[in-house]
């Protein structure tokens, strides 16, 4: 079983907690991960990771596919994979229409064919086999649109990166876990069940199948996150997560279209997201987090004392002997919680 981290990145006067991420290092965890959204960048905090450890992988998740051009990108990754000795992971992600217009300022257009050509960009980058040309629908290299100099020309990299890099996608809708199968190596869904893995497999399967690739999850890490909370007060540790819960389903998207409210839907949620969101967006936020279901918050999360979380912990193992689950990704970690993990399962 392989353990990754979330690094948190938030606030006016956000810092990076090396501390706990030295010490999943030398417990022996794989990963370490940390994302954007409209604040700090994922890019920045990941190469400082990597220049203080040795082995831990560290990556994106996600960078904002809108926020860079696909060659952007690619500089960016294959620099980060050259000074850390390929420990770099490379995830991309199209985030949702409220940051991609409202942020970025750039049309939300169609997520799914943006990400496969992106993400195939990269790729074709990486090679290195030709200068890079491209046509498609969302991305035309060199660019030859009607205020185009005419002046743009194929280049070819002037590193000579490792073609093998590995690509992950922030996926949780049946179409985003069907590109995530097709196009690339492993996806990083917010939640997860242990004991509803097919609701979000199946998905990634059948993007495999489409792609040519085995239809199962042979060399794919489905990599969820998972949240930790340890405490003597189950009740306590339960609370301290509602907010992020309730943040999510009820305020993370429009009311017509929020991809987590759907996804607790489909998990069998669907009359407390409802509540949820109606609250939440009624500006009732203490009451949308006492809506969450202590069952939800239990399903898909680590809480309470620590035996407690430790026989939670082997049923998250069974997944992953089950080859339904690669990686899980714990968010909200301290030292004494990555500690405990590695001693329960690695």
């Amino acid at each position: 079983m392989k353990l990754g981290m979330f690094l948190k990145m938030s606030g006016a006067s956000p810092k990076i907690d090396m501390e706990t991420v030295l010490e999943a290092e030398r417990v022996g965890f794989e990963s370490v991960w940390t994302g954007e959204a409209y604040s700090t960048d994922a890019v920045t905090p990941i190469a400082w990771v990597l220049a203080r450890t040795t082995r831990i992988k560290a990556g994106t998740s996600i960078m904002q596919i809108p926020a860079r051009t696909p060659a952007c990108a690619a500089m960016t990754a294959m620099t980060l994979q050259a000074l850390s000795g390929n420990r770099f992971l490379c995830g991309v992600g199209v985030s949702g229409p409220q940051v991609v217009e409202g942020w970025h300022g750039v049309p939300f257009g169609k997520p799914m064919a943006r990400t496969r050509e992106y993400i195939a960009i990269i790729r074709q980058i990486l090679a290195r086999e030709a200068p890079l040309t491209f046509e498609g629908d969302q991305y035309q290299i060199p660019y030859r649109g009607p205020d185009a100099t005419g002046l743009g020309r194929a280049l070819k990299s002037i590193m000579h990166p490792n073609p093998d890099m590995k690509f992950y996608t922030a996926a949780i809708t049946p179409a985003g876990l069907r590109t995530a199968g097709e196009v690339a190596d492993g996806t990083l869904p917010i939640w997860m069940s242990p004991e509803q893995p097919k609701l979000l497999t199946d998905a990634i399967v059948a993007g495999r199948a489409k792609a040519g690739k085995p239809a199962n999850l042979d060399g794919f890490d489905c990599a969820p996150y998972v949240r930790i909370r340890v405490g003597d007060d189950l009740d306590a540790c339960r609370d301290a997560l509602r907010p992020d819960f309730a943040l999510y389903i009820g305020g993370m998207g429009a009311r017509s279209k929020n991809y987590y409210n759907d996804l607790a839907k489909r998990m069998g949620y669907e009359e407390a997201a409802v509540k949820i969101q109606n609250l939440y967006l009624d500006g009732k936020k203490k009451e949308a987090e006492a809506a969450v279901p202590d069952a939800l918050i239990d399903e898909v999360s680590l809480v309470g004392p620590p035996d407690r979380i430790k026989d939670r912990l082997q049923v998250w193992k069974a997944a992953v002997k089950a080859g339904q689950i690669g990686t899980v990704l714990l968010n909200g970690v301290t030292v004494d919680s990555v500690r405990l993990a590695a001693e329960a399962v690695l």
